[in-house]
């Protein structure tokens, strides 16, 4: 332990509000687990500009000015979160043991990332931080995110469950982890594959110093979907959309036809012809809006555009 450096990568986009406090936050963290384990001086912060619109990198350049370990990579433009991840790790390892990830806002407790070094010290190379309760959260999201987690376990996903994007990773489970060159990546998804040991740390979430939260509603189910196809295709979904709305319709002529049935008014035949038309229609929609979704991750991959551009790196 006492010549591992340890790199704690933070992703932000437009985390003006809550950086500084942040960065001050991490730095105590990791002079904390200096004292503790003689890591010294060798452990810095890397934070990731994910094209952010407000002053995220000006102030990112002062606090490097301030502190040598607080370094910066800017993205060209928005990449998304998964990828300020991977350009943060492929950066990080390059001279870091263990690397940390945790997003800006701090909601994950940093505290705890003296206990995954501990973890780390006892022989594991990825210790997952765990949410131990989810009562910040509304009855919708606490709902959602359970019944989200039940549906990737039917079908096969191996997924640990309350764990977003804090964790630890080893040195060699960062370089294992970036030999997998897909472009459209689900992270959390793809950690537990690798097979290293692992631990988990527990903690409870607290809400948002300040700002807002970067992933409303709209975005937290396009990533669920994500999570699932990998990629999402704007075109392909819109059918799968139709698709949806199709068999919805079909179910309010199910309703329509028990009205005029009961009313009398009803043709002989015509019913079922059209429940029938409209559910086979809406179905046939569905599938190939799925089915689509995996062919346009099939095209995206081949065409191996680069996952991200960096503007500029204060190493």
């Amino acid at each position: 332990m006492a010549t591992s450096k340890l790199t704690i990568v933070v992703p932000a986009y437009n985390e003006e509000e809550v950086l500084t406090s942040s960065v001050q936050k991490l730095l105590a963290v990791e002079d904390q687990i200096a004292a503790q384990t003689v890591l010294g001086q060798r452990a810095d912060i890397l934070i990731v500009d994910d094209g952010s619109m407000d002053h995220t990198w000006d102030i990112i350049e002062k606090l490097h000015a301030m502190n040598s370990r607080v370094r910066g990579l800017r993205f060209s433009r928005n990449f998304g979160h998964q990828s300020a991840l991977i350009a943060g790790m492929s950066e990080a390892v390059k001279t870091a043991d263990m690397i940390v990830t945790i997003d800006a806002d701090l909601q994950d407790d940093p505290d705890k990332i003296g206990d995954m070094v501990d973890a780390y010290a006892d022989g594991a190379d990825i210790v997952y931080g765990v949410r131990n309760n989810r009562e910040t959260d509304s009855w919708f999201k606490r709902t959602t995110a359970q019944g989200y987690y039940k549906t990737l376990k039917l079908l096969g996903v191996e997924l640990v469950p309350n764990h977003a994007d804090f964790r630890l990773m080893s040195k060699r489970a960062v370089e294992t982890f970036l030999q997998y060159p897909e472009r459209n990546i689900f992270i959390r998804g793809l950690i537990p594959k690798l097979g290293f040991k692992t631990a988990e740390v527990f903690y409870k979430r607290t809400p948002r110093m300040a700002g807002e939260s970067k992933y409303p509603l709209k975005k937290m189910l396009a990533f669920a979907w994500d999570g699932i196809t990998s990629l999402t295709i704007a075109p392909v979904r819109l059918i799968l959309i139709l698709g949806t709305l199709s068999c919805l319709l079909a179910v309010g002529m199910v309703v329509y036809v028990i009205v005029m049935k009961m009313l009398g008014l009803t043709v002989h035949g015509w019913s079922l012809l059209m429940v029938s038309l409209w559910f086979v229609g809406g179905i046939q929609m569905i599938s190939l809006g799925v089915i689509g979704e995996y062919t346009g991750k099939l095209t995206t991959e081949v065409k191996h555009r680069p996952r991200y551009t960096v503007q500029t790196i204060l190493d």
